[in-house]
């Protein structure tokens, strides 16, 4: 798709499924200096319409259809506004120059030795950083790149020549259990949520090259690849054991929000992602989660991903989420919410109790057990943790 007509400053809201019509709409946009500003399309039509006022966009692609809005113009020389997933409230407005978006495509393709010539396979929505760029490396290096319109295992495995493509934990699971051939990728991306140890293993004894990414979307995506920055990115640890990053990839801030965006920079300019992490002696990064899951059990620090991945080794367990509930004697209970894979015969509270103390100090192992059927998700697949605590199902 083409959009003829489009002036310098402009903000293009794009609200369309993923297909290659994406492609003509970001060159357009790309080549009149104006900014792309995707709307997931998944998203129900009063999510959207909050979006959309919030951002105040001057053009709408909705569909094949286009129509001029009474929006604002961005500032010179911004290309991109991506909405955040929304996990801690309403989604954030986070704006990108074009110089962060070319910084972040070209250095992903340094790290990963990937040419022009070498092939994409996009499957993960467009409206969401990691999804966009696998696109904008056919925009801004001209590689060639197939859009599947939403993930699909039979479409995937379809895909018979060589790619590399970007996923979610949750989809490379899916992969595995379909038996697709993970050989022919050159490399898998997984990012958009913790990747645990024995999923990984899983997916490398079936010969799958896999690359863990750490990032957020203030981030332009990944920009941490099995613990190593990105050439042009750094990476320090503030004295409370936050992560803090430094390079060319990071937003300019969110839009109509200067008080929030001073307060995701450190007054030196670092970005605060909200995790928390260690550097080892390799200079290599390892998140250990977001420093406001934190569980303050009986006085000891409990980190929710480590629980997780602990109780997901059980076969038993479909999903788990972990959170912390206020507690008279403990302060903060752990509590494991599980969605089991036959609700006939699920894990008890002793068992899983036992598997976590396996791996973990027994402090850590979860003090009540909830059996649910399913967790609460954004419609980017991202644990709601905090409806989790709430005692949402």
């Amino acid at each position: 798709m083409r959009i003829t007509g489009l002036r310098a400053r402009a903000l293009v809201a794009v609200a369309r499924p993923p297909d290659g019509g994406w492609r003509g709409i970001l060159e357009d946009a790309w080549e009149a200096s104006a900014a792309v500003l995707p709307i997931d399309d998944r998203l129900p039509r009063p999510l959207a319409g909050d979006l959309l006022e919030r951002a105040r966009p001057t053009l709408l692609v909705d569909g094949d259809d286009v129509r001029a809005l009474d929006g604002e113009p961005v500032e010179e020389d911004e290309a991109l506004v991506v909405h955040t997933s929304g996990t801690g409230g309403a989604p954030k407005l986070v704006v990108f120059d074009r110089h962060a978006v070319d910084a972040a495509v070209a250095s992903s393709a340094l790290a990963l030795d990937a040419t022009p010539d070498d092939r994409w396979l996009s499957v993960l929505p467009l409206a969401h950083v990691g999804g966009l760029l696998v696109l904008l490396r056919a925009v801004l290096l001209d590689a060639p790149v197939t859009v599947l319109p939403a993930f699909d295992v039979a479409s995937v495995d379809g895909e018979r020549e060589s790619v590399f493509t970007s996923v979610v934990p949750t989809m490379l699971v899916r992969l595995l259990e379909s038996g697709t051939d993970l050989r022919r990728f050159r490399a898998i991306l997984v990012g958009g949520a913790h990747l645990s140890p024995d999923l990984r293993e899983r997916a490398e004894r079936a010969g799958a090259r896999v690359i863990e990414t750490y990032g957020l979307t203030e981030s332009c995506g990944g920009v941490v690849y099995d613990g190593a920055p990105l050439p042009g990115t750094e990476m320090r640890i503030d004295p409370d054991g936050g992560i803090e990053l430094h390079g060319p990839t990071l937003m300019r801030g969110y839009r109509f929000e200067p008080d929030a965006t001073a307060a995701a920079f450190t007054g030196d300019g670092w970005l605060r992602p909200g995790d928390a992490g260690e550097i080892d002696g390799d200079g290599r990064l390892h998140v250990i989660g977001r420093t406001d899951d934190l569980i303050n059990s009986g006085g000891e620090r409990v980190w929710p991903d480590e629980v997780e991945a602990a109780i997901a080794r059980d076969p038993r367990v479909a999903e788990v989420g972990v959170g912390g509930r206020l507690d008279a004697e403990w302060g903060q209970r752990v509590v494991a919410w599980v969605v089991p894979n036959d609700p006939s015969h699920p894990p008890t509270l002793e068992e899983l109790r036992d598997l976590v103390a396996e791996s973990l100090p027994r402090h850590k192992a979860p003090r009540e057990l909830v059996l649910v059927e399913h967790l609460p998700r954004t419609f980017s697949g991202k644990l709601r943790r905090a409806a989790l605590a709430a005692g949402a199902e």
